[in-house]
């Protein structure tokens, strides 16, 4: 648990809050304690307000800001699209200078919470340096691979839960490093042991599905291992699954494309971490990729990329039927390698 979470556990509200970051998983979470411990529940209907500053003024906030509430002892304004906090021109110029006037002062009955999903705020702009410097802030950053291990087991401790590291490790495998994914499993194996409970690998295995982009992924370990039967039978499981044949081409281009620039990445010299931030996605993808590359040169991944444009222009002219696309997409695999 953050010091921010303990402090608002606390009745600790500060006036402002920074939420920034690209995890909207841990946006969430703050924004959500702070409804929970700052408003009584009959006042969070009328007490919580959205703005914006893509579509509104920040006068108009800073005006509601400054305005008693209706009922009970404070109020929260939460203020999205904060696109002056960064270097990106946003659609409505903003008068910043009326919002650095009210984080020198701000009202004691409310409290005003900026959500900034961005990976970087522009640290040279005065009116950052004073939200930064005035405001409570939490960094919702992607965690590493080894980080989201902890999360897992942190996560676990609070809820007085203990939980196996295969357990830890299986849940990873299937459903990903996605915070949002996981706490979602999470809370439906606690629930199921309840408190003083064990999650055990086997428990996670009857419980928790495969995510499609986990199964996409497992197909793709069929393929380089050159077992397309058990490809093909986990594109079947997809197909009952509902899910659709385009999207899954789609995902099966992200996989190759990704494993392409992992391997000339790796070529240049390149770490697991260079590489994650060279290409923008998470380390533990990268990690994964990684295992995966041996078994391809560069000109087998160019013919499967080359293979599967084929397979989107036939899937896309309607000149196949969509699934029997794939399964000749993953039949012509057999050959390349």
């Amino acid at each position: 648990m953050s010091d921010i979470h303990k402090k608002i556990k606390k009745k600790q509200f500060a006036s402002l809050y920074l939420l920034y970051g690209t995890e909207a998983y841990f946006i969430n979470e703050t924004l959500q304690l702070l409804t929970l411990e700052a408003l009584a529940e009959e006042d969070r209907e009328f007490n919580v307000v959205t703005y914006d500053l893509e579509e509104t003024y920040i006068e108009e906030v800073v005006e509601d800001a400054r305005t008693l509430p209706f009922f009970g002892e404070r109020k929260i304004i939460v203020v999205k699209s904060p696109l002056f906090l960064t270097a990106q021109k946003a659609k409505i110029e903003q008068n910043v200078k009326v919002l650095e006037e009210y984080i020198a002062e701000p009202s004691p009955f409310s409290i005003l919470v900026f959500i900034a999903p961005f990976e970087k705020l522009d640290e040279r702009k005065k009116v950052t340096k004073l939200l930064k410097k005035t405001a409570d802030v939490v960094e919702a950053n992607a965690l590493q691979v080894q980080d989201v291990r902890k999360w897992i087991i942190s996560r676990t401790e609070e809820m007085h839960i203990q939980i196996e590291e295969a357990a830890v490790s299986l849940l990873l495998e299937l459903v990903g490093s996605n915070v949002t994914m996981l706490a979602k499993e999470m809370d439906k194996l606690t629930l199921y042991v309840g408190v003083g409970g064990e999650i055990t690998a086997k428990l996670v295995a009857e419980l928790v599905p495969k995510s499609v982009e986990q199964n996409v992924f497992s197909l793709t370990e069929k393929v380089v291992k050159k077992d397309i039967a058990g490809a093909m039978r986990i594109l079947e499981g997809l197909f009952t699954q509902q899910e659709e044949p385009i999207k899954l081409l789609a995902l099966l281009v992200s996989q190759f494309r990704l494993l392409y620039q992992v391997k000339e990445l790796q070529q240049r010299g390149y770490g697991q971490n260079q590489i994650a931030s060279h290409i923008g996605v998470h380390p533990y993808r990268v990690k994964l990729a990684m295992n995966q590359t041996n078994f391809f040169s560069f000109e087998a991944l160019k013919r499967v990329i080359h293979e599967l444009a084929e397979a989107d222009y036939n899937m896309k002219t309607g000149r196949m039927d969509k699934r029997l696309v794939l399964e000749f997409f993953l039949m012509r695999l057999n050959h390349i390698g």
